[in-house]
């Protein structure tokens, strides 16, 4: 199934995020939302015919929000994640069903409460480099717990200083380079392994 998602970032939605990323650069972790290139590289691990629970954490202004809604079967659930306020308001009103909430520490209570099986697929766009090493630790057991035997995390980040970390939590580990982003960006796509 191939998709070809046209979102074009608005010049409202890159000043939001340079706005936000100013007030919080911890949190947003980058000055200018993802691109296409990006995106397409981030939606392909996924098997879309397969996946009945669809987690996304940092949705930010809602790039990867979209593709997913575009991909996933109409009857998946895509919970999504995003801590800041005025951003998640703004994703609850343009993606009525989607399941928000704000803190990806949360995310098996989450899921459990809504219901909800474990993850077929967890998609990131957290910049864990720029979280203490506390906070990443407790993410990545969420992770990890919310997702299903043969389940795939994908994240991206703007360099390797993950790598060793997801490694070690991960059976199954890649990395590639996408340079057509700003500035580059790598995907890793970690699977978990069947229990």
């Amino acid at each position: 199934m191939m998709i070809d998602c046209h979102h074009p970032v608005s010049i409202k939605d890159r000043l939001m995020f340079f706005y936000n990323f100013l007030q919080s650069p911890r949190q947003v972790g980058s000055i200018t939302p993802s691109s296409r290139a990006l995106a397409k590289q981030m939606m392909k691990p996924i098997d879309w015919s397969q996946a009945h629970t669809i987690v996304e954490l940092g949705a930010g202004t809602g790039i990867f929000t979209t593709w997913i809604e575009q991909m996933k079967r109409p009857e998946a659930t895509l919970v999504s994640f995003e801590k800041e306020n005025k951003m998640r308001e703004k994703l609850e009103q343009q993606f009525p069903n989607v399941l928000f909430h704000e803190d990806a520490v949360d995310l098996t209570r989450v899921l459990g409460e809504a219901g909800l099986d474990k993850a077929d697929c967890i998609v990131s766009g957290l910049p864990f480099a720029n979280f203490p090493q506390e906070l990443r630790d407790q993410i990545m057991d969420e992770v990890y717990a919310a997702l299903k035997p043969g389940g795939v995390f994908v994240t991206f980040q703007y360099s390797l200083q993950m790598k060793k970390q997801l490694s070690s939590v991960f059976e199954n580990m890649t990395v590639k380079l996408v340079p057509l982003n700003l500035p580059p960006a790598f995907v890793y796509v970690c699977r978990k392994g069947h229990e």
